[in-house]
């Protein structure tokens, strides 16, 4: 009876306490490498938060940790001045991990994923990654850019801004919201892109020729907003930002949440912000603040092992006010803003109100997408898109009106793709892909004023073929499109009796790109772009008739102009010698025959909403060229130098004058320094870094109203520190923008007729990843 009693108590005690020792003996071990140079990176921290127990990579790279149980573990990688990684495995026996980080942060080319074909593509792009955008929370899509070299903004005010890449925006670029071309009203310098770039994981900005996949009126360079793919982890994770700054007294808080769930994958990103009227260097801005809030919904479904799908929605919601003092009631009022010091209504106090002048913008966007795989070589993806802008424009108006919109625009568009991917023989892989379009325009009668530009509704065709190939060290890229459109345009005549007048526009088009590049060192990559494009001439630079408030303008449309047709070339070459001084340009050309543009008159109007200048849409031959360079040195593991220069010249040929609207050249330095541990800190990065924007003197007095404004320079500081608690990882950043408080005004910045641009500026941000 004993022995069977003290086997009984042996079954239950000893053998389980046996037992889990044997299963926490398992070891994660693995080594660290540089992903852009092959080489093994020393004290990077590995941690996992299951086990809250961690390592240190020794000199080759190497890491061990020991004393694991069987389960499953969140592995986190990190080294300062990399982006760091986050993998999910399951534990049954021991383990090895070969983990790659970024640690090569300056790069104008690297390897895309353009489409669904991942491969070393000839075209060049730079790339805001996710800590970039978590760092620049505050920012607006085309500020955040201006990170990017051969990337500026134009802008009217402080809180709207379009981007500018080498000297084409708005019509011109094109813009992908997860891989959908934002429609909307993009053809006002004053309408920023209706997209929060907090939901994306990546920025991508391609600067070719390599937009024939997109439907659109590219000239060129296209801009990628890319969420990222959902992790596969069954476990609930996300992040919580916050940031604050001192000019505006802006607040703004971003979160999302994500779950690769049994049924589904999810993903929720929400935004908020709110800032109050902005300050120059030496008085508030009156009516410049601004108030956000924006969601992202992003479904995954593997349904088996041929068939995926995804659905993905966002809102986009805003009110953004203008400077008051941009819009004057007489010609005498209009000449006297030139010349003031301070603008019209300026006061000494701080408010976050949004009185007229603003605009209040709503786009929603709703896309569907299916993957079916054919084999391993071929797979086909069928596209829906959706999307709805609402945009209304408020002015000071008399009689009680000023609570009536002066513009009132709504759009509706659906888009359908059929896309097909193949796998050929010899290392070539073919993309082809039919597109059709469909954009409904209206005026809403509630403005009581002729509307701007007409209704209109717009129905598009496209088809595309690319192919590239890999030999050896070189790779080829071929591609070819063509489209159809058909406009059929609705306007209400200047004349009395008001009559409605009917237009109909037919277009066709056919665009074509080549590229080739080749490695001809480890240490030397050369690239060349060729690109023939056509763009279709705009309903409003065909149409527009009437006050553009938000650039304080009246815009006339010329129903003669012609399509606009583009050649563009680049050449990059990119050097790295001994892992310590890289160099990387591109430089560009592009011609233009029929190129479209805004031509301010020689004129003022009055109207009974005010006095304004007038503007004129013309057509001339011109070109663009210019090259963008980037050059770091790295002194030593912990300290690196960077220069980026933008050059960039336009003429007009016809006329043999500069081209109006260039961004001027600037010169951009930074100096990085990084400290493993300071004091409770990790991580730590410390940032000096100094803008000089020249002149714009390619500029006759007669192409504007004022001289161009004198050249700037803005100094910067930027520290940013990373902590992990045990589940939880901590990020905290403290930006200081134009630290000597400097008056200085843009010549890209269309309220600077009116007002100084924006003085010292102090960011502080902190976000918490779980």
């Amino acid at each position: 009876m004993f022995n069977k009693l003290l086997a009984t108590l042996s079954f239950l005690f000893v053998i389980p306490a046996y037992l889990s020792a044997q299963n926490c003996d398992r070891i994660i071990s693995g080594r660290v490498i540089d992903l852009s140079t092959g080489k093994a990176i020393e004290y990077a921290n590995i941690y996992s938060k299951e086990a809250e127990a961690g390592a240190v990579t020794d000199s080759l790279g190497y890491f061990k940790i020991q004393n694991l149980c069987n389960g499953s573990y969140h592995i986190s990688a990190s080294h300062i001045g990399c982006l760091p990684k986050h993998l999910f495995v399951q534990i049954t026996k021991d383990t090895s991990l070969i983990i790659y980080l970024n640690h090569n942060s300056e790069v104008l080319n690297e390897v895309n994923i353009i489409g669904e074909i991942t491969t070393a593509t000839t075209q060049e792009s730079q790339t805001l990654n996710s800590e970039d955008i978590a760092q620049n929370s505050d920012k607006n899509l085309a500020t955040m850019l201006e990170d990017v070299t051969g990337v500026s903004s134009i802008k009217n005010g402080s809180g709207i801004a379009k981007p500018i890449v080498h000297g084409l925006y708005g019509n011109r670029l094109t813009i992908l919201n997860n891989g959908i071309a934002q429609s909307g009203q993009q053809w006002g310098v004053d309408h920023s892109p209706e997209i929060d770039p907090l939901v994306a994981n990546k920025i991508r900005v391609i600067k070719g020729v390599g937009a024939l996949e997109y439907q659109g009126n590219s000239l060129g360079s296209v801009i990628l907003i890319e969420p990222k793919q959902i992790t596969l982890d069954p476990h609930v994770h996300g992040n919580a930002r916050y940031f604050f700054e001192s000019n505006g007294l802006g607040n703004g808080i971003n979160i999302d949440f994500e779950q690769y769930g049994k049924l589904v994958a999810w993903r929720i990103v929400g935004t908020l912000k709110k800032s109050g009227d902005n300050k120059t260097s030496k008085y508030y801005l009156r009516n410049t603040g601004n108030q956000k809030a924006n969601v992202a919904l992003q479904l995954e479904k593997t349904w088996n092992k041929k068939l995926s799908s995804d659905l993905y929605f966002s809102s986009f919601n805003a009110e953004l006010g203008i400077l008051r003092g941009s819009q004057v009631g007489n010609l005498t009022d209009l000449e006297n803003a030139f010349q003031l010091e301070e603008p019209y209504f300026t006061e000494d106090n701080f408010s976050y109100s949004i009185d007229a002048p603003f605009q209040r913008v709503n786009h929603h966007l709703l896309k569907f997408k299916s993957k079916y795989s054919l084999n391993k070589k071929q797979w086909i993806s069928l596209t829906y898109a959706g999307q709805y802008n609402l945009r209304k424009e408020f002015d000071v108006r008399r009689g009680g009106r000023t609570d009536s919109p002066s513009l009132s625009l709504e759009q509706k568009s659906n888009f359908l793709e059929l896309k097909y991917h193949h796998y050929l023989p010899k290392n070539w892989k073919l993309k082809t892909g039919i597109q059709g379009n469909y954009v409904d325009n209206v005026n809403k009668p509630e403005t009581g004023i002729l509307p701007l530009i007409p209704d209109y509704i717009s129905r598009e065709l496209g088809i595309f073929a690319l192919a590239n190939k890999s030999y050896k060290q070189t790779r080829f890229e071929l591609g070819v499109r063509y489209d159809f459109e058909n406009r059929k345009v609705a306007t209400i005549s200047t004349g009395v009796p008001r009559e409605i007048v009917r237009y109909e526009n037919n277009y066709q088009n056919l665009s074509a790109v080549g590229g080739i590049t080749n490695d001809f060192a480890k240490w030397l990559s050369v690239a060349y772009n060729l690109g023939y494009s056509v763009r279709n001439p705009e309903v409003n630079e065909l149409y527009s008739n009437g006050l553009h408030q938000g650039v304080g303008g009246i815009e006339e449309g010329n129903p003669n102009l012609k399509q606009e047709v583009s050649f563009k070339n680049t050449l990059s070459i990119k050097t790295k010698i001994k892992n310590k001084f890289s160099f990387e340009t591109l430089l560009y050309y592009q011609e233009f025959q029929d190129y479209i543009f805004l031509n301010p008159e020689d004129e003022f109007r009055l109207t009974i909403r005010g006095a304004f200048p007038v503007f004129k849409y013309e057509q001339t031959q011109a070109q663009i060229m210019g090259f963008d360079a980037v050059a770091s040195y790295q002194f030593f593991e912990r300290a690196e130098l960077v220069a980026k220069y933008s050059f960039l010249y336009g003429s007009d040929k016809t006329n043999n004058i500069p081209l109006i609207y260039m961004p001027a050249n600037n010169l951009y330095g930074e100096l990085n320094y990084q400290i493993p541990k300071l004091g409770p800190f990790e991580n730590v990065e410390i940032q000096l870094n100094n803008r000089y924007v020249f002149k714009q003197n390619n500029l006759l007095p007669s192409q504007d109203y004022l001289e161009a404004p004198e050249a700037y320079n803005l100094v910067g500081v930027k520290l940013s520190s990373k902590k992990q608690f045990k589940k939880v990882k901590l990020n905290t950043y403290l930006r200081i923008e134009n630290l000597l408080n400097v008056s200085y005004r843009d010549y890209l910045n269309r309220l600077r007729y009116f007002a100084d641009d924006l003085g010292i500026n102090a960011i502080v941000g902190i976000s918490l990843s779980f």
